[in-house]
């Protein structure tokens, strides 16, 4: 017989494996993203505090010693000022036009991107294409392109047909910046409203047919209400950036013929005036609006992803 021999078991205590605290594994994972968030602050939230800083200061870069703390007198001056209130108004007609106009465009086009034909992918990159050329060369396409009076395009059109040669941006300076502005956004509109019109139960839709509903029917009762949220969410970031716009009104009337919004009238307070306190709170003016449309535009964002998680 073999003797079998047995090791014996070690009793001793096995150290304890020490893990890190949850607090020290939030830091590892965020600890990657601080170089950004510095980069952010330094770059973006640093200036726009020294913005706020000079906004409450009478100061004009031509008489630097003269400058005084004057607090909100700044602010009411840019409420209450005749060519300062003209330019509010002037920029929120701009953005409700512009707005409005794109959103009905992109509309139309892309309930015709939703149906099936030859060519779609081709028709459906050009349709885009205004969205990606460069606002200032959009607005001089524009300017000297289309509304030339003497070799424009709109003008050769109506001398080929014997109509009159008008000057577009004397004659409606506005309705010449919005129209660019249109072109430029409904690619935009049409883009985030083809994505809602893709997202629809096509059961639902299938349902209604064979219940008899026609195609206006089946768009006022059900296509319409679904887009209600992209809708929004289209107006919403279009107002954002078209509130801020500067490219088209300095380009097409360099701000002339009524047409001056906020932003150019800021660029014209500290470029042309050199008064930097008044140009400054008009510029903080327009940061808060955008702000609170951008708040209003992650809502409506939120909620869309929302919905879609619910659905799945």
């Amino acid at each position: 017989m073999t003797a079998t021999t047995t090791t014996p078991v070690s009793t001793a205590p096995v150290p304890a494996v020490r893990r890190p605290s949850a607090r020290l594994r939030a830091w590892s994972t965020r600890a990657p993203l601080l170089p950004a968030l510095i980069f952010m602050i330094a770059v973006t939230q640093l200036p726009f505090v020294a913005t706020l800083v000079i906004s409450f200061f009478d100061w004009n870069a031509l008489y630097p010693d003269a400058r005084r703390f004057t607090g909100f007198d700044n602010y009411h001056q840019v409420l209450t000022d005749a060519d300062l209130r003209h330019s509010v108004g002037t920029t929120v007609l701009l953005t409700a036009a512009v707005v409005i106009a794109s959103l009905v465009l992109g509309l139309a086009l892309a309930l015709l991107l939703d149906r099936r034909f030859r060519g779609r992918g081709v028709v459906r990159t050009l349709l885009i294409a205004p969205f990606l050329v460069v606002p200032v060369a959009a607005a001089l396409l524009w300017k000297h392109v289309l509304y030339n009076p003497e070799y424009g395009l709109f003008n050769g059109l109506l001398h080929y047909v014997g109509g009159p040669q008008p000057d577009w941006i004397s004659n409606t300076p506005l309705l010449a910046v919005e129209a660019s502005l249109v072109w430029q956004w409904t690619p935009f509109m049409m883009l985030i409203l083809l994505a809602g019109l893709q997202s629809r139960d096509p059961e639902q839709i299938e349902a209604a047919r064979v219940d008899g509903a026609s195609d206006w029917q089946i768009f006022r009762h059900l296509t319409l209400p679904h887009l209600r949220r992209y809708l929004e969410l289209g107006a919403l970031l279009g107002s954002i950036y078209i509130v801020q716009n500067f490219d088209a009104v300095f380009t097409i009337t360099s701000g002339g013929l009524g047409t001056a919004n906020l932003p150019y009238t800021v660029y014209q307070s500290f470029y042309q005036a050199h008064e930097n306190g008044l140009a400054s709170a008009a510029g903080v003016l327009v940061v808060i609006g955008s702000l609170v449309i951008a708040t209003l535009a992650l809502r409506v964002v939120s909620s869309l992803f929302r919905e879609e998680v619910s659905r799945a």
